[in-house]
């Protein structure tokens, strides 16, 4: 097995740990701070479902690994595709993370705690971003327009999610009983 070098942009990746798990507790509290202002209520969790906190993980992600190219990647001619594709694999690895965390502890286990939860989020964009490191690390065949185009959709679907959720458990908080932001 050889070891990974870890390189400016491998940094840049594993940094994205603790500022991704900030950014995500500081948007936790935006749609409230903001007076429930509709604009916001795209970005932010609009009520306590397990959906509308995906969105702690959705735009803090991409907006980080989007500026991380933009900012560093095309000075140091990186890889776009890898990069994109470790882009999109990190997100999606938090997204899967969170509600197949949360939903095995909540119902195996019984726990329902905010500190489970808090710790639930942090292990979630761990995981995720150390999966696009690895993906960013072994590189990727496929065009960089591809998992682009697949992280715009993401954010697409929940946006007209938030707009009009199914009545589903998951888009449901659990003590409103609301959803989406029409309902908040």
């Amino acid at each position: 097995m050889r070891a990974m070098v870890f390189g400016k942009m491998e940094r840049q990746i594993l940094l994205g740990v603790p500022v991704l798990f900030a950014a995500g507790a500081a948007l936790h509290f935006l749609y409230g701070l903001s007076g429930a202002a509709f604009v916001i209520g795209l970005f932010a969790p609009v009520n306590e479902s397990v959906w509308e906190h995906l969105k702690l993980v959705l735009w803090p992600a991409t907006l980080w690994w989007a500026a991380g190219y933009l900012v560093g990647g095309r000075r140091r001619a990186v890889d776009a595709p890898a990069w994109f594709a470790a882009a999109l694999g990190a997100l999606l690895t938090m997204l899967c993370a969170i509600p197949l965390l949360f939903y095995f502890y909540t119902g195996a286990f019984g726990v329902e705690a905010l500190g489970a939860d808090i710790a639930l989020f942090f292990a979630a964009v761990a995981l995720g971003q150390c999966v696009g490191l690895r993906i960013y690390h072994r590189g990727s065949n496929v065009s960089w327009v591809v998992p682009v185009l697949a992280q715009i959709a993401l954010l697409v679907l929940f946006v007209l999610l938030t707009l009009s959720p199914p009545d589903l458990p998951l888009f449901c908080d659990p003590v409103t009983g609301v959803r989406g932001i029409f309902q908040s």
